[in-house]
């Protein structure tokens, strides 16, 4: 993949509240897949959702402390446990010292063989969900269970109705293809299928997830990988799910 460097994003915005997708470095796939990292801010404080791993860190901490600050963060969230996701947390206790980390109750006592524990202060959520403070308002922690994490949540953000999908809308793009934004859905979809087919657990997992999303306000989709969704590729990506459940996923289609 030629190497660019893309600039952090406002994505969604509101008075005194962002959505801030940070930025990205196609070089960064010569490591390992491209992942997105996104920082809520709030009045001042900020939460970081799925850091990443260990060599885009450098890249992720210097946009969050040219952006707001690293003594603003007071929540660090991590989708799942998959090196892609939680990668850098012996870094986050060192870099963001005034954050508090929320994961899936279920991987609390696993993330320390990533090499750091002793000062975290963890927040388990429970299978339910759960909230995750920021400034003024809250985020909330929607479980995600098997799709791909049997301890995995997805969050949304009421005030500018975001939805962060973690890995459901991850999509792998072919080499020297990188975009931010989604325009062509029915192009997009033939990056998301194989991955979707493969690690969406079952249909049921996904069929609960959708009933639970299908409730909100949502404007943008924003997943760990790929592209961002929104306008009518929100409706269209939502649908998409509906069809491939239908038809199987995971454990469904085991041959």
């Amino acid at each position: 993949m030629t190497r660019k460097v893309h600039k952090p994003f406002v994505v969604a915005e509101e008075k005194d509240h962002q959505v801030i997708w940070l930025g990205l470095d196609e070089a960064e796939a010569e490591k390992g897949i491209l992942a997105n990292q996104y920082l809520v801010v709030d009045h001042g404080e900020a939460v970081l959702l799925d850091p990443g791993g260990y060599h885009v860190f450098e890249r992720v901490y210097e946009n969050v402390e040219r952006l707001v600050g690293a003594s603003k963060v007071v929540g660090v969230f991590y989708s799942h446990q998959d090196p892609d996701v939680a990668g850098s947390l012996n870094l986050v206790a060192d870099f963001f010292p005034n954050a508090r980390i929320y994961v899936s109750a279920l991987w609390v006592r696993f993330l320390p063989h990533l090499g750091a524990a002793a000062g975290l202060d963890f927040q388990p959520i429970p299978d339910e969900g759960g909230e995750i403070p920021v400034g003024k308002t809250a985020l909330k922690a929607i479980p995600a269970h098997f799709l791909h994490s049997p301890g995995n949540f997805t969050v949304y953000d009421p005030v500018v109705r975001t939805l962060f999908s973690g890995d459901i809308g991850a999509a792998v793009f072919p080499e020297n293809q990188w975009y931010l934004f989604v325009e062509d859905f029915e192009e997009h979809a033939k990056y998301m299928e194989g991955f979707h087919r493969r690690y969406m657990a079952c249909s049921k997992a996904l069929e609960k997830w959708l009933n639970r999303v299908e409730r909100l306000e949502i404007e943008v989709i924003a997943p760990q990988h790929g592209a961002i969704m929104t306008g009518e590729n929100v409706a269209k990506f939502l649908r998409w799910l509906r069809s491939l459940a239908e038809k199987g996923v995971g454990a469904d289609i085991l041959p």
